[in-house]
């Protein structure tokens, strides 16, 4: 039996931060809405975790941070989705992503975010505080070329720099990728909110058709870019109900803690304690649905 809140969402998905470790420093950083635990997950209870939500009929993961490529044993990780996942992803800086792009699809990652919120070197680096943006830029080619479809770009909503946002999707739609431009949220660093609702109807004005994606109801726009028409999604999670009401994940922080939603703390569920006591399947499958149990619309 399926997975379903009080609300009627079914959990398909789990999103596995692996680290909160990251290698640049961006402003509006939210860290997936974790509290630093300062401890991390070995691969193998990453693996136990993933085969009980393979049980309760969760059959996609992505794997996230801060960085997931700084974790040493990030292979052996996916390697693990790949076992028991029906979906494999990742959402990564791209720093140190263009060396790693093969190993990681042998080792069975299907497909793959790279966060790149400016393709101009000086905006990236008042942004993330690093001059890296060609590394980005290199590991967006590899994973486009491996066949990781769909690569896409998640791009952070600026509505200040406008001409610089659209600058930077035809950029990521030369690469071969697909920007998805997301709007901030509240939550960790980043107190304030930029309104994507400008930015939207930028796009929006230059579109020739828009489809919906079953996932948080997100639009994507198709839009006529040289001679060809690419695809932008837009993420807005801030005072979006439908946005909540179409949500299918659960989230579990790189210290072991199933985590109902992004927005908030509460109805925390320790999973790697019992894990580590020794606690059977049967268990921890009890915690799953616990944890399923504390999920609630944020926006309502």
């Amino acid at each position: 039996m399926p997975l379903k809140d009080k609300y009627g969402r079914e959990v398909t998905s789990i999103r596995v931060s692996v680290t909160s470790r990251c290698n640049l420093n961006c402003f509006y950083c939210h860290n997936e809405g974790q509290m630093n635990e300062g401890k991390e997950m070995t691969a193998e209870e990453i693996r136990r975790i993933l085969k009980v939500a393979s049980k309760l009929g969760i059959t996609q993961v992505k794997f996230t941070g801060g960085e997931p490529l700084l974790r040493k044993d990030i292979l052996q990780i996916v390697k693990a989705g790949r076992e028991y996942m029906q979906d494999v992803s990742m959402t990564t800086n791209g720093t140190l992503l263009a060396a790693m792009v093969m190993d990681l699809k042998k080792a069975g990652l299907n497909r793959i975010n790279i966060s790149m919120d400016s393709a101009s070197r000086k905006r990236y680096e008042e942004i993330t505080g690093r001059d890296m943006v060609d590394r980005v830029m290199e590991g967006i080619r590899r994973a486009v070329e491996a066949g990781l479809h769909p690569v896409k770009v998640n791009v952070v909503a600026f509505p200040d720099y406008m001409d610089d946002l659209m600058e930077t999707l035809a950029v990521i739609w030369k690469l071969g990728a697909m920007p998805q431009v997301i709007e901030t949220i509240n939550v960790g660093r980043n107190s304030k909110i930029y309104a994507i609702d400008e930015v939207e109807e930028k796009i929006s004005s230059m579109a020739v058709g828009m489809r919906e994606r079953k996932l948080h109801r997100r639009r994507i726009y198709t839009i006529k870019y040289d001679g060809s028409l690419r695809e932008v999604e837009i993420v807005r999670p801030t005072h979006n109900s439908s946005f909540c009401a179409n949500c299918n994940r659960i989230r579990l922080t790189s210290g072991g803690k199933l985590k109902p939603c992004i927005m908030h703390n509460k109805g925390l569920v320790d999973i790697i304690t019992p894990i580590r006591n020794g606690r059977d399947d049967g268990a921890i499958e009890e915690l799953f649905r616990k944890a399923v149990e504390n999920r609630y619309p944020y926006w309502r």
